[in-house]
């Protein structure tokens, strides 16, 4: 991915380096990854903190140390990324006589507070309402390229892009009305909710990379490869089955490796949003 010329985000919170939230207890490895992968497409983190124990309220007090860090270019990486999310969905609303109103990063290690309640790195990428921030743990990227098989600087892209999806649907009162469902309907018509919301930021992260693509060339050969692979590895089917050796489709709350690919690359051929309307996605 072309992404050293891109500007720079100045809406990133670094805290790294700094204690803060406490960590999140949770039971056995395997439930660490369907967390960390869950979360990295944007699942509501306080719904997913009321199954945990232990979370610390500590506010972050602790210095950053001063001097370069290993994952220092990730940072920097990321905060470009953010700052053609920015471009791109600033142009998209102008174009609709709108405003955008861009969202905070925090770049966090370990554990932090967001305004959703306490987050471990455990819980992976996710994007949380209340405060509008998208919060990330940098340990997350090596965790998409070693355990679920997702290299490149792209397949980072493809998670910063999609958790800024869940921003715009924040925006535009989509993910209220999810909310508002909540308690009135079954379980099982709820979490078909959810997976509508998670495809659609799926395709919403297609239609960045379409126009950032457009504005920038920021794409090289293998990169759109590389974030289908991510989107591949994330499908609820896939982490069921590698998770509990089998697949509950009522229990789905992001959808299959075949739907997250589908409205991504629906997304980035189209850069349309009419393409991808709340009713029309499944």
């Amino acid at each position: 991915m072309r992404w050293q010329d891109l500007r720079r985000s100045s809406n990133v919170e670094d805290r790294r380096g700094m204690s803060g939230g406490g960590k999140v207890a949770i039971g056995g490895i395997g439930m660490i990854i369907v967390l960390a992968i869950g979360l990295l497409t944007g699942q509501d983190p306080s719904e997913i903190l009321g199954n945990l124990q232990g979370t610390g309220q500590s506010e972050q007090v602790q210095s950053r140390p001063p001097g370069p860090r290993p994952d220092d270019r990730t940072a920097d990486f990321v905060t470009a990324v953010l700052g053609s999310t920015e471009d791109v969905w600033t142009n998209i609303y102008a174009a609709n006589d709108a405003q955008y109103v861009k969202p905070k990063l925090q770049i966090f290690e370990d554990a932090t507070q967001s305004g959703c309640g306490g987050a471990s790195s455990a819980m992976g990428p996710f994007y949380c309402p209340a405060d509008q921030k998208v919060y990330i743990d940098l340990s997350f990227c090596d965790l998409l390229r070693d355990r679920f098989k997702a290299p490149g600087d792209f397949a980072v892209a493809y998670v910063v892009a999609h958790e800024v999806g869940h921003h715009v649907q924040n925006l535009m009162g989509i993910s209220d009305q999810l909310q508002q469902q909540r308690g009135r309907i079954s379980e099982t018509e709820y979490n078909k909710l959810s997976v509508k919301l998670e495809l659609q930021a799926d395709f919403l992260a297609g239609v960045w990379a379409n126009h950032a693509q457009e504005m920038a060339n920021i794409l090289e050969p293998g990169d759109l490869e590389s974030a289908l692979k991510a989107a591949n590895a994330i499908g609820d089917d896939k982490l069921q089955q590698e998770s509990q050796g089998r697949v509950v489709p009522d229990a789905f709350t992001h959808g299959t490796s075949e739907q997250r690919m589908y409205w991504f690359k629906k997304g980035f051929e189209t850069g349309d949003l009419n393409q991808g309307k709340f009713d029309d996605i499944q």
